[in-house]
Formats: structure tokens, sequence, C-alpha cells
């Protein structure tokens, strides 16, 4: 009986283990292509959800994280016997050398407040945003401007590509290089929060623009056309192809082949660099078209890094952007049309005896220039680094300089080979102390040759011409003789000498043939004065 019950039991066992088995397989196999496509929309309904989970910041962050992040290494600024701190001053005296060479920039302009700034007026956090301020002069009626989360959009700055070999765009027109911003061509990036500005607002109006970016004599003013491009953008429409991490300068220059303009636009530069308190040399970004010349390796020893803004691919945003002003904006080119009472001296002495009508500025520029290229410029008057007394005599030489040149310079002195052969039969001649005539043929000279030449120099002797402006550069005690025809009477070289404190005579011409006798007797009369 018990037995009989056993197998009673196991047999109804077996039978439920088999129904649930078929069971199984016949919901299973009758119903899979359902039971698949819910799962899928299950699936899909579930990355949907997570999607909308997602704050608008969260995707914002998710945004940037698939844009490329460059960082740059950065050139340490040297140490500069002549340097001055450049902090911001509210007491610098309007006209005074300060003003004109040094951190007159003392008016700031806050067009939009930083994080920190606006949360310390809210108690509401608005995350990251841009940011935007100018600081103004009033000596020398222009701005520099800084800005953070800056987006170029390349395609909508008109010009040609930029940094072509010379020989590539031969004939090009000089209009076809220079920037023209549609609006956009900038953008910023801002939370509305308490902000009067809208989403696809301009930055600035013309208002703004004309009270602290004069135009003045200037055609075509790139730094205000740029200025009037910028756009406030939505943090959900600021998307970027690609950050620059490292502060960048953004800069226009006009006649880019030429040394003294050059050394306006590399002036100004600087002083936005210090303006603005970059721990580091920044990098540069050419807001311009111009093809590569030989002082764009100059740009690269003095800065951290250098690009031309078409070379980018797409819209590029930068952490920190700071916007140089012109070279012609400088008072290095503002002399032309103004008086500025100014003479050189040394940082040391400004220190102990403080003087408006006196500067060091320029000797610190200078030192800067010097020592990117490697050369010591310690407090201590370094020896000049050869036996008797170089005179250095800066020629004028045909060469290449732009898409629109002849390839032929135009003469000032229309006897030099002639003088420059008198002056060296005089210095074989010379006994008293040994003299070598050193021919400066500068086009065809690299900068760090250009500049050991101008360091090694007792004198400079050159008629008037943009190689004379390599004195900015030249070591205190040197001696400048300024051959200047009848055409060419402009005090570029005679001022540039008086700011640095230099010793500088000229010879004026009727014409342009300088008597070489009449040159020897100077010169002469020059080493005489320094014991030779």
């Amino acid at each position: 009986m018990i037995l009989t019950r056993a197998l009673l039991l196991k047999s109804v066992l077996c039978l439920f283990v088999f129904n649930s088995f078929s069971l199984y397989w016949y919901l299973h196999l009758s119903s899979y292509p359902e039971s698949q496509t819910h799962h899928d929309h299950h699936r899909n309904h579930l990355v949907k959800e997570s999607r909308k989970q997602l704050s608008k910041n969260q995707q914002q962050q998710q945004q940037r994280r698939l844009s490329i992040s460059f960082k740059f290494h950065e050139k340490p600024w040297p140490i500069l016997p002549s340097y001055f701190p450049w902090s911001l001053n509210p007491n610098v005296t309007p006209e005074s050398c300060e003003g004109y060479f040094g951190n007159g920039f003392n008016h700031r302009i806050d067009l939009l407040l930083t994080p920190p700034e606006i949360q310390s007026n809210s108690r509401t956090n608005y995350g990251d945003t841009g940011w935007f301020r100018c600081f103004y002069s009033e000596t020398l009626d222009s701005s520099i401007c800084e800005g953070g989360r800056l987006r170029m959009n390349p395609d909508r700055i008109r010009m040609s590509v930029g940094g072509e070999k010379l020989e590539s765009v031969i004939g090009r027109k000089e209009k076809e290089e220079l920037p023209s911003f549609d609006v956009g061509a900038f953008e910023i990036e801002f939370s509305q929060g308490l902000s009067p500005f809208r989403n696809g607002s301009k930055l600035v109006n013309k208002e703004f623009l004309d009270q602290y970016v004069s135009q003045d004599d200037i055609d075509d003013h790139a730094m205000r056309a740029l200025l009037d491009s910028i756009q406030l953008l939505d943090p959900d429409e600021f998307k970027c192809s690609q950050w620059v991490e490292e502060p960048t300068l953004l800069v226009t220059r006009f006649e880019y082949a030429n040394l003294f303009h050059t050394v306006t636009d590399w002036y100004s530069a600087y002083v936005s660099s210090r303006v603005t308190g970059l721990p580091n040399r920044p990098h540069l970004v050419f807001v311009d078209g111009h093809c590569k010349v030989p002082l764009d390796e100059t740009w690269e020893t003095l800065f951290s890094s250098l690009k031309y803004a078409k070379s980018f691919s797409g819209p590029v945003c930068f952490r920190h952007a700071i916007l140089s002003p012109l070279g012609y904006e400088t008072a290095l080119f503002k002399c032309l049309t103004r008086k500025i009472e100014c003479q050189g001296a040394t940082a040391h002495d400004l220190q102990k005896n403080p003087n408006n009508q006196r500067t060091a500025r320029l000797s610190e520029f200078g030192e800067f220039f010097r020592a990117a290229f490697g050369f010591p410029v310690n407090r201590n008057l370094q020896p000049k680094l050869v036996s008797g007394h170089n005179i250095l005599f800066v020629r004028r030489e045909d060469y290449l300089a732009h898409p629109r040149h002849s390839g032929k310079v135009e003469s000032r002195l229309s006897n030099e080979q002639e003088l420059f052969d008198a002056l060296k039969i005089w210095a074989v001649n010379h006994t008293k102390c040994e003299v070598n005539l050193i021919n400066g043929l500068f086009a065809h000279m690299t900068m760090k040759e250009q500049i050991l030449a101008i360091q090694d120099a007792s004198v400079i002797i050159g008629a008037h011409g943009a190689g004379l402006t390599h004195i900015i550069s030249s070591t205190p005690n040197t001696v400048i003789l300024e051959i200047i025809s009848n055409d060419y009477r402009r005090p570029h070289f005679a001022l540039i000498s008086k700011w640095r404190g230099l010793e500088y005579y000229a010879i004026n011409l009727l014409g342009s043939y300088a008597e070489p006798e009449e040159v020897i007797k100077k010169v002469n009369d020059i080493m005489r004065s320094i014991g030779c």
C-alpha cells in the first residue's frame, strides 16, 4: 500500500514537471518577437527618461567633453632689471610718461562680470559663464580689452587665409588680407540671470565704441570692428570644436613687413600682456590674412606660440582672450602727431626719485626683447663682447617685403656705398683705438644676428629708415647718429633715443647726398667723447 502511494506520487510529479516544461517552451517560442520588441521599447524608454533627467548644465558639460581642449607650453617672463610693477594705479596722471608708455590703462569698464563677481551680487549660482572688461587709457585714448569663454567663428571673418609663402601670393591686394567681421564673428557665452542683456544681442554699442575705442584717423580700426561683432550666446548654443586653455592675444597687424610698425605692434602686445597681469607670455592669434614674413619668427620668439585665425577648422573657444590695441595707438606712433615730453631714466633712479616726466618703460621692453633671444640683461652693465669699438652702419638694401612690393627699397641716402667705403678707410687708419666698422645689411641677417650687432655697437649710424628702430633694444651707453635727407625729416628715432636716455646726433642734409668728410668729422667727435 505504501509502495503504491509512492509510485502514484512520483507519477503525478513527473506529469507536473513535464507539463510545466512543455508550457514554458510553447509560450517562449510563440511570443518571442513580441517579447523582444517589448524589451527594446522598454530599454529605449529608460534611455529617453534618463536623458530627460540630465540637467542643462550636465548636457553642456557633456558637450564640452566632446570638444578638443588644447594646452600649450607657456614661456615664462624673463627677469628684467628695468621692470617696474604694472598694477592698476588710478593715480597715474594723464599725459605723464607712465600714461604714455606704462599702465595708463587705469579706467576699468566691466561689461560682463566674472562669475565670482556675479555671485557676490546675488545668491543665485550661475555656474560657468563668460566675462568681459576693458581698461581705458585717457592719455592714449585707447583700450585693452579681455574676456573669458569667447568663441571665434573663422567662417564669419572675411579675409585671406594668411601664413602663406610670400612667393605664392604676389599681387594680392591689401584689402583681401585685412579682416572684415560679420556679426557674430565673435561670441561670448553668458547666462542671462540678472543681466539686462539678451541672447543674440551685441556686447557693445556705438556709444561705447566712440567713447573707449575711438577711431581717430584710422580708416580700418580692426579692434573696434572686432568688438562690434561680438554677440552674446546662451550656454545651450555655445558649442566649440576646440578649446584653447591658456591666455591668448588676438592681434591684427597692418604694416606687418616694416620693422618700425611691427615694433609698435610688439610693444602693444607686451603692454597688453602686462596690464592684464598675465603670469606667463601669452599665445598669439593673428586676426589678419597676411602672408608669412621673416618678422613672424620674432613674434614666435617673443611670445609662447603663434597661429593664424583662419588656420582653425571650426569654432574655437578661448578661456581667456586679450584684444591688443593696434600699433597705431601706441605712443611710438602717436608721437608723429603730438608732443610727448618724456626723458629716459633707469628704473633704479625712478624708484628713488619718482618723476612723471621720466620713464624706464622702453628700456624694460628693450631688455625683454634681448632676453627673449637669450642675451644677458643683468643690472650690472655687461661689457661688450668685442675688442675696441664697433661702429654699426645700418644699411638699406633691396628685398621683397610683401605681395605688393617691387623688391626695390627707396633710397634715403643717394651715396650710401660711397659713405660706407670712406668710413671703412677712416676706421682702418684710426690709431687712437681699435675701431671695427660693421656692415649692417639687416635685410639678409637673422633677427638674432641683428640684435647681436646692435648690442655690440658703441655707435650706430644710419639713414632715416625702419632699421634704426633697433635702437630700442641697444645697450644704455650706445650713441646714435642719424643721417636725415630733406624728404624724411621725421622725429621717430630722435624721440626713441630721448625716451631711452641715449645720446643722439643728427646730420640734416639739403638733399639726399651726405658729404663723407662731414660725416667722418662727426664720427671722430663722437669717438673722442667716449675716450677714443
